[in-house]
């Protein structure tokens, strides 16, 4: 898979997601640990919801393509460095 073929689908985006977490290559950045610490949710779950979340439609937000990936309580956003590293650029609590 090509990631200069952005934006990706979904499942595709989905699947690359889930290569990175098996790999262990899921970084966060300071600004969604930050907006983490402000809700409560701890990498742990973050990392959940990246894994068992459903993938929205990707957007193109400050020149990088980032897919909101929603569970029943938090969602949380990642962007992809290469095919094997994503990056949670912020999450928060659904309300």
């Amino acid at each position: 898979m090509d990631l200069l073929k952005q934006p990706l689908s979904p499942p595709d985006a989905k699947r690359l997601i889930l290569k990175a977490l098996a790999t262990g290559d899921v970084r966060f950045t300071t600004h969604a640990l930050e907006e983490m610490a402000k809700d409560g949710i701890a990498q742990h779950e973050a990392i959940t919801v990246l894994r068992g979340g459903v993938v929205e439609p990707g957007e193109f937000i400050n020149t990088t393509w980032r897919y909101r990936v929603r569970a029943r309580r938090a969602v949380v956003v990642t962007a992809f460095r290469s095919e094997s590293t994503a990056v949670v650029v912020t999450a928060w609590r659904t309300r």
